[in-house]
């Protein structure tokens, strides 16, 4: 079959109603440009709101939680192994917070290949003074190094240097939040009351801003060895073992590796935020069913247009098949108008697609949550406008394979014979 002779044919029938056929174009236009700006802001979006959070949070994290002894005293008595015994008021048992063996642990894992980095951590609830009045508050003592190395520490303190922690002894930075609530300023001094009753001054050296509101009313960070001093600890004292991986997807089975090793509990990031995990996937899936619904609509259009065209050319096609033409080649006929709408539409979506997302991303956005963020947040990944011509294509071929089908089974006769 001569493809040139079936593409100038197919030109020549689409510029016969080129109104109809920019039309068509015009719709597919449309849902490729809404599909990418639409996908590529609502994955910005998702990248921003995972950052806050995941970005934070350790692939592996290493803790003694605070729990009740499974195994009570009356269910090792043998008297009672086949009794069910109900026991009330159970209370926790001796077991510290501390991480025995820290350093040896750290040592250990610094030696696994499939550890990026380790950055050991202590937790203390107190109390910061203010006047009369307590203000109930967490301490963070972190490794200022390998937190900013490996969760980004840097970026959320908004006021200050994250390193004036390391260099400036007996410093803190404070959850904007809390300082907001205190009212301190940098380089005042706070007055912290510990769990025990001890009174401490640190020095504020900076301003910290997650995102998260709630937890900017109560976090503060201060070096590791500043919050051991602060809860009279020594060196060793670890109450967290955060581990960055190379491979997020292995954190699930490296806790429990390391739980079963180690004799600690484990908690990896899937399992402490399968939330967000969620509602990212939930937002992606409503840009998608979006954008595909736009180009379901779209291909309706197209359908209906060469319908249209069909009718209007049966003489032409009755022609085109009395001089030799297949049913065959009448099909791919009108099946290349469709796919040439198709193709026409979608590179021009996906220009103007990529233009409205420029849009979007220098529209300014300002919040007092996010002061790091200057404008609304847009992913210009290149699989969203590979899927976006991809659909364009197949919708498109769809769109024109049943009017192209009644085409081709168009009698000559029959419409020569009616005239």
């Amino acid at each position: 079959m001569n493809y040139p002779l079936i593409w100038n044919i197919a030109q020549s029938l689409s510029l016969a109603r080129w109104k109809q056929t920019l039309v068509a174009a015009i719709g597919v236009m449309f849902s490729i440009t809404m599909f990418i700006a639409l996908l590529g802001f609502m994955n910005g979006l998702n990248d921003l709101l995972d950052s806050l959070v995941l970005n934070r949070t350790p692939h592996v994290r290493l803790f003694n939680e605070i729990k009740a002894n499974e195994n009570q005293p009356i269910l090792l008595d043998s008297r009672y192994k086949k009794y069910h015994n109900f026991i009330r008021s159970i209370k926790p048992n001796g077991k510290n917070a501390q991480i025995a063996n820290s350093a040896a642990i750290i040592n250990t894992l610094k030696k696994d290949k499939r550890v990026l980095g380790i950055s050991p951590k202590m937790i203390a609830q107190v109390f910061f003074n203010v006047g009369e009045t307590d203000v109930t508050g967490v301490v963070n003592g972190i490794d200022v190094e390998a937190e900013a190395r490996l969760f980004s520490f840097g970026d959320y303190v908004t006021s200050g240097s994250y390193m004036d922690l390391k260099n400036i002894p007996n410093s803190i930075i404070l959850g904007k939040g809390l300082a907001d609530k205190m009212l301190a300023n940098i380089g005042d001094v706070v007055q912290i009351t510990t769990a025990k009753g001890d009174r401490f001054p640190l020095k504020v050296v900076g301003y910290f801003q997650s995102g998260l509101g709630e937890i900017d009313k109560v976090q503060s960070y201060t070096s590791l060895k500043t919050a051991q001093k602060l809860i009279g600890q020594s060196n060793a004292y670890v109450t967290d073992i955060q581990i960055k991986l190379y491979d997020l997807n292995m954190a699930p089975t490296v806790s429990k590796e390391y739980a079963q090793i180690f004799g600690t509990d484990a908690e990896d990031i899937q399992t402490a935020n399968a939330q967000f995990e969620t509602g990212s996937s939930l937002r992606s899936l409503i840009s998608y069913a979006v954008g595909i619904t736009l180009l379901i609509v779209a291909g309706f259009g197209i359908y209906n247009i060469l319908n249209m065209l069909i009718y209007e050319k049966m003489d032409t096609i009755a022609i085109l098949k009395a001089t030799g033409f297949a049913g065959s080649d009448v099909k791919k006929i009108f099946i290349t108008i469709a796919i040439s709408i198709g193709i026409l539409g979608g590179c021009t979506g996906l220009f103007f697609g990529f233009l409205l997302s420029l849009l979007i991303d220098n529209v300014p956005f300002k919040t007092a949550a996010l002061p790091t963020i200057s404008t609304y947040p847009v992913n210009y990944d290149l699989k969203y406008y590979l899927i976006g011509i991809t659909f364009s294509l197949i919708t498109t071929y769809l769109a024109g394979l049943f009017p192209a089908r009644k085409a081709s089974k168009i009698d000559p006769v029959d419409i020569i014979r009616g005239k």
